[in-house]
């Protein structure tokens, strides 16, 4: 007969429990480490990725608008374009008391193309004295502000009510509000054509959402809605800076010889390129990250920033073909 010994069936003494549980407190503390690291990781490559993708769609939209400015479809001559009478001015966005600044096309006084036009390091004054549809405060100080008048890049098919459209027969040119003009111009025949009237002006915006929100967005005034008015759009948050230069033909041979930060109406006449920056910055903080990186572009001061958002700077260049065109012609 067997006899068993209790004895040596006791379980797990203290000392074991003890060192168990400890082993186990520091797996579970070296799994939630790791879990903790890899949450943060993956949320700032997020944020990182979704401020380079913004940034990007931002410098493509803006491209495109400056390299489009000046095209007015067939027609080449910019004081060829005249407005029907009976177009709506709703709210204009040019100077105080100029209440068709949307539909010009050149300057009355002079007689320039208002193709393209800058304001360098802009104030918010400034801004406002040249645009009135701002709102007090809206732009972030010391960024660049451009105006661009242009048609689209195809001809329109059914023509909508609310919506502005050139017609031309490569002549002359007819600014009217669809789906068509009110009294048809004698000086516009057959062929002609309709095209998409786009004018817009880009600009970095103090907010994204709501006064207050502080995160910087680069947003345009465009001709949209009924009426139409000069409607506010925005392209991408966490843009920061946007600074321009502007290359000027001086030799009158189609290619840039200078590149100017602050060009006058009358230097733009000439300009065939321009460089674009933007500083872009993501919207969230990091933090455990301390941004003491200098900032320097174009002609704006060194930014420091000195906080906890991930910033990149973009930047591409631009030709801008119609301007360069009207140009070689003489115009």
């Amino acid at each position: 007969m067997q006899v068993h010994s209790y004895n040596s069936q006791a379980g797990f003494s203290v000392v074991e429990i003890m060192i168990a549980m400890l082993l186990s407190l520091v797996m579970g503390a070296a799994i939630v480490t790791v879990f903790v690291n890899n949450s943060y990781s993956f949320n700032q490559d997020e944020n990182i990725a979704r401020m380079q993708d913004d940034a990007r769609h931002a410098l493509r939209e803006i491209a495109f608008d400056i390299s489009m400015a000046g095209h007015y479809a067939e027609l080449h001559i910019p004081e060829a374009v005249t407005a029907d009478g009976g177009l709506s001015i709703g709210i204009d966005c040019g100077p105080a008391g100029d209440l068709n600044w949307m539909y010009r096309t050149i300057e009355a006084a002079t007689g320039n193309s208002m193709s393209i036009a800058a304001i360098d390091n802009a104030s918010n004054s400034a801004a406002a004295a040249a645009h009135s549809c701002f709102q007090s405060g809206e732009l972030l100080d010391g960024t660049d502000v451009v105006s661009i008048k242009r048609v689209a890049g195809a001809e329109a098919g059914a023509l909508t009510a609310g919506t502005v459209y050139l017609r031309t027969n490569g002549t002359v040119g007819f600014l009217f509000n669809g789906p068509a003009p009110a009294a048809p111009p004698v000086a516009v025949g057959m062929p002609r054509a309709d095209w998409q009237y786009r004018p817009s002006i880009y600009y970095i915006r103090r907010f994204a959402n709501a006064p207050g929100d502080n995160i910087p967005t680069l947003c345009r005034k465009a001709l949209r809605g009924t009426g139409p008015d000069m409607a506010t759009e925005c392209l991408a948050t966490g843009i920061e800076n946007l600074q321009i230069e502007y290359g000027v033909d001086t030799s009158e041979d189609g290619h840039p010889n200078v590149y100017m930060t602050n060009p006058s109406l009358t230097d733009m006449q000439s300009v065939v390129a321009a460089r674009i920056f933007l500083v872009a910055r993501t919207t969230e903080i990091d933090t455990r990250y301390t941004n003491n990186k200098t900032y320097s572009i174009s002609n704006a001061p060194d930014m420091v920033p000195g906080d906890s958002f991930h910033r990149r700077v973009f930047s591409t260049s631009v030709s801008i073909q119609n301007i360069r065109s009207m140009n070689k012609m003489g115009f």
